[in-house]
């Protein structure tokens, strides 16, 4: 027999369906598996460089702090490091040991608690590993002054001048997925609920991905599927350890910029096989790293065009990031079809309460989402 209609819940669904039909596209909540986020901002995962062995501190607290309680939807961390060898710089976050999950807890719990996503990057630097900070020249650290060794998919330097990295054994790339899989595990028991894998921008997973950095003749080197296999193992390394409830994002270079390189297709034929394969929701899609000899034709929301086609060519959800720094911009990006998420780095980087000043802009007819303590300021 069937239940009787509650007329009451049947018209609050109607009153959410009717909001949600009145926002402005980037204010529209958005269902990531169980995770529902307020909006389509996200803070794109962006190095500060202010660690001491790979611990965050109060700066990253307060710098992640203040973009949550600013408005955005989804607020990730920079990239976090699986080992310390994986670290872009010595003051570089990680995630190797308890200690550094107890002291991003507290992050993640001011994240969830401003209303925001709390989101984590995880991933490791191979052959880029080992340098200055960009203040100080991004130049490789000799191990006189405290640098190390570098791994990488084959014995080839990033750059001229840049140390030759030691190409992982299979037995070492087995162990990166189990570094990989322990970091899973802490940033699920720190309170994270979105993590993602960054393999993009010429960091370990994409130096196996590019043929530019990978000429290995085994089961990682070669073809398309070797070369991609071992980003598959670290997908499934993750989801080992992270719920299946929990949303997983994966960060792309969708083009190397680089004759011979990663292409837009190579990136489409992937993004076809990870949607076959399961466990990533969404694909963040950036460019370029991996050789100093790019070209890339930089301008605002340069990069919109790979997001729909990545998007368009796999039925994969996207993000669009690059140089998206207006509210009408970033809402005829999604509106258009173009990306599922608006990923910003530098706009809030400038402007930590930027989606506040959008949701001003875009006229979005309800602010019960922001805190309470803004109310009074002059961007309402």
């Amino acid at each position: 027999m069937d239940k009787p209609v509650d007329s009451r819940q049947s018209g609050e669904n109607e009153r959410r369906i009717l909001k949600r039909q009145r926002d402005p596209y980037l204010f529209r909540s958005i269902e990531l598996r169980s995770i529902t986020v307020r909006n389509r901002i996200m803070l794109s995962p962006m190095c500060q460089y202010s660690a001491r062995d790979g611990m965050p501190n109060d700066w990253h607290l307060v710098h992640l702090g203040a973009r949550a309680a600013g408005g955005a939807g989804i607020v990730f961390t920079e990239a976090v490091h699986t080992e310390p060898r994986g670290r872009i710089t010595q003051h570089c976050l990680g995630l190797w040991s308890d200690e550094q999950r107890d002291a991003f807890a507290r992050i993640a719990n001011f994240i969830a608690t401003s209303g925001a996503v709390p989101g984590i990057q995880l991933g490791h630097a191979g052959r880029k590993a080992s340098v200055g900070r960009p203040w100080e020249g991004s130049n490789p650290i000799p191990a006189a002054e405290g640098g190390w060794d570098v791994i990488s998919a084959s014995a080839k330097s990033y750059a001229k001048d840049w140390p030759i990295p030691h190409p992982l054994t299979e037995n070492e790339i087995a162990d990166q997925t189990t570094f990989l899989a322990a970091s899973a595990r802490r940033a699920r028991e720190a309170g994270f609920k979105v993590i993602e894998l960054h393999a993009a921008h010429g960091y370990l997973i994409h130096q196996f991905l590019s043929p530019l950095s990978n000429d290995r003749t085994d089961g990682y080197g070669g073809s398309f599927e070797n070369r991609t296999r071992f980003l598959f193992e670290s997908i499934d390394a993750i989801r080992s350890e992270w719920p299946g409830e929990l949303p997983l994002f994966i960060r792309l270079s969708v083009t190397e910029w680089v004759e011979g390189g990663w292409s837009v297709d190579d990136c489409i034929r992937l993004a076809i096989g990870l949607k076959a394969h399961g466990g990533v929701d969404l694909i963040d899609c950036s460019s370029g790293g991996n050789d100093p000899r790019q070209k890339i034709p930089i301008h605002p929301a340069y990069q919109v065009p790979l997001s729909r086609s990545v998007r368009e060519g796999s039925g994969m959800p996207t993000g669009a990031v690059g140089l998206i720094n207006s509210p009408d911009l970033a809402e005829a990006i999604i509106a258009n079809g173009d990306a599922d998420l608006i990923v910003l780095g530098r706009t809030l980087l400038a402007d930590p309460v930027w989606p506040l000043r959008a949701a001003n802009a875009l006229r979005v007819p309800d602010k019960g989402a922001w805190p309470v303590q803004y109310e009074r300021s002059n961007i309402f």
